[in-house]
């Protein structure tokens, strides 16, 4: 196991939270070397806006719900509760939810080398 060599980052337990806040900052500036995360709430007929990865990899946890998620280049593709889905860097993207449910997902970003 290899050592933490920014010895300004810490380990961390944060809590979620339960109701249907529309968006909340798991992961930010300063507790991460590299990855932002954040919890995202849709209710139906919303989606994020159309918006670019720019120079980071994104992976989309989805954890209630189901929608759409819309690359360019790539179309629609559905999404549902326990599935993931990959947003290469500078990918322009955007997630609706489609259904009379909420769509709730974690979204991970890294800044590629």
């Amino acid at each position: 196991m290899s050592e933490n060599k920014d010895v300004s980052l810490k380990p961390l337990v944060i809590d979620l939270p339960l109701d249907k806040t529309d968006y909340f900052e798991i992961l930010g500036r300063g507790d991460a070397a590299t990855m932002r995360s954040g919890l995202v709430t849709l209710q139906p007929g919303r989606d994020v806006g159309s918006h670019s990865t720019d120079d980071y990899e994104e992976i989309l946890v989805v954890l209630e719900g189901s929608g759409v998620i819309e690359t360019a280049g790539n179309g629609r593709q559905s999404i549902k509760r326990g599935q993931a889905a990959y947003n290469p860097p500078h990918t322009q993207h955007n997630v609706i939810n489609t259904s009379s449910g909420i769509l709730k997902y974690i979204y991970i970003v890294a800044r590629t080398c």
